[in-house]
């Protein structure tokens, strides 16, 4: 029997880093979506156990200032693309640089040198995640989909889909429903 499983990545990460911080006995408060505020002295051990207990999930303490900015940058972009209900209608880039209190022109450049990859892939790459969870529970068009993404149109969002999947978002639907189909038949 196959079981499809629903999950939300970010309560995942949220629950796991909490219950390695209560096993520890610290005062703690999460003040973001990946930013812990530890509310009293920490020993080495503590903290290299609380390390070993987070990597053993694939989570890291981020420390260096770059890596740090960068994780704001990627937290800021899956808020927005995930948690808003809708895209900001301002250019992104705007958008950033108003939330992270940096020019566009730093952000980017320091993203891109630590991840090998631009701002607008990582959206982009999101964006069509977004879009697939959205084609899968099945509850809005593409035209519905493409504009609460805010793309420019129901063109650009099959464009930029099939570019980064392969197929065009009827094609992915049809292998969605096909599996369904299949899954029901061999149950």
């Amino acid at each position: 029997m196959k079981l499809y499983i629903k999950y939300d990545i970010n309560e995942i990460c949220k629950k796991i880093l909490q219950e390695q911080l209560d096993k520890l006995k610290l005062s703690y408060a999460l003040l973001g979506y990946s930013e812990v505020e530890i509310r009293e002295d920490i020993s080495t051990d503590k903290l290299k156990e609380l390390y070993v207990g987070l990597n053993n999930y694939g989570i890291e303490i981020v420390e260096s200032n770059k890596n740090i900015l960068v994780q704001k940058i990627k937290d800021a972009i899956i808020e927005m693309i995930y948690l808003d209900d809708k895209l900001p209608t301002a250019k992104i880039s705007s958008h950033l640089a108003d939330k992270l209190s940096h020019s566009y022109g730093y952000i980017s450049n320091v993203f891109a040198e630590v991840t090998y990859t631009s701002i607008e892939n990582f959206i982009i790459l999101h964006r069509v995640e977004l879009a697939k969870k959205l084609i899968t529970i099945n509850e809005l068009s593409f035209t519905e989909i493409a504009h609460k993404l805010n793309y420019s149109s129901l063109a650009h969002f099959c464009t930029q889909f099939k570019n980064t999947t392969g197929l065009t978002p009827t094609t992915f639907k049809r292998i969605i429903i096909k599996r369904r189909e299949n899954a029901m038949n061999n149950s």
